[in-house]
């Protein structure tokens, strides 16, 4: 089943946005008196059956010290543009505000949460370094359409929308961190040095931190329910546009001077 799939599942649940039974009225209104972060944290539990078989077909394909380097770039590509997205959305913010009742506590999230990710992107290229590959090579890789997709529509909805929807994109990316047992069987599998792993295992150590601070604040924004089916969407595009960078994902050969499968 595939992510897009889940939108019948949604309305059989009577999710805001996808209702079409007679009893949404009775739903919905459950999950207004239900706080904001649990909602979100609702729809990205729909979405993770998806994900997950989308990774667990990543780590069985061969060869692995390749298709490990393949989604390391992938991490990258989608690190370095993190730091930009939010800058992006705290000028939106400031625009906004005095006329938009989010914008001024969207703002001071977008700029705290741009100060805790600088530089992690330097800190991968540094990885992939440590792992044998040239950095200008990783930069000289043409992001797939399908990562241009999950962060490129970021940019639009934030831009020409709202740039509350940008908050359910970064809960996708919070919501799994990679324990340290999972780090290491990558790394084992792979034969990669351990060194190739610091930003990840950097990541998962403060994942579990952003994801309790993005919860406040979707817990402390005066959501309605207009907002709450936009972050809705916003999460279930991440979910499947993940989900296709990780399956669009093909060995790099680095080591051997070739950057094809």
């Amino acid at each position: 089943m595939t992510i897009l799939n889940l939108k019948g599942i949604w309305n059989e649940l009577g999710f805001p946005g996808f209702v079409c039974c007679s009893w949404a009225g009775v739903a919905m209104g459950m999950f207004e008196r239900r706080a904001n972060s649990v909602v979100v944290r609702g729809r990205i539990e729909l979405c993770m059956p998806a994900l997950k078989a989308a990774f667990g077909d990543l780590w069985r394909t061969e060869p692995q010290r390749e298709m490990t380097i393949a989604f390391l770039v992938l991490l990258h590509q989608i690190m370095r543009a993190s730091v930009p997205l939010m800058q992006s959305a705290a000028v939106r913010c400031d625009q906004l505000e005095g006329t938009d009742k989010l914008a001024a506590l969207l703002g001071e999230y977008y700029r705290h949460h741009t100060s805790e990710e600088l530089h992690h992107d330097t800190w991968a290229l540094e990885d992939l370094e440590a792992a044998g590959c040239d950095p200008r090579r990783v930069l000289s890789i043409t992001p797939s359409v399908e990562v241009a997709r999950l962060v490129g529509s970021q940019y639009y909805w934030l831009q020409h929308h709202h740039p509350l929807m940008l908050l359910g994109y970064i809960a996708v990316l919070e919501a799994f961190p990679p324990a340290d047992s999972v780090i290491d069987e990558i790394r084992d599998r792979s034969c990669l040095p351990n060194s190739t792993f610091r930003t990840l295992r950097i990541h998962g150590d403060l994942d579990p931190t952003h994801s309790a601070e993005i919860d406040h604040t979707f817990d402390t924004l005066p959501l309605d329910q207009e907002h709450l089916e936009m972050v809705g969407l916003s999460v279930l595009h991440s979910c499947d546009a993940l989900a296709a960078s990780v399956r669009a994902l093909r060995p790099l050969y680095f080591f051997s001077g070739s950057t094809s499968e």
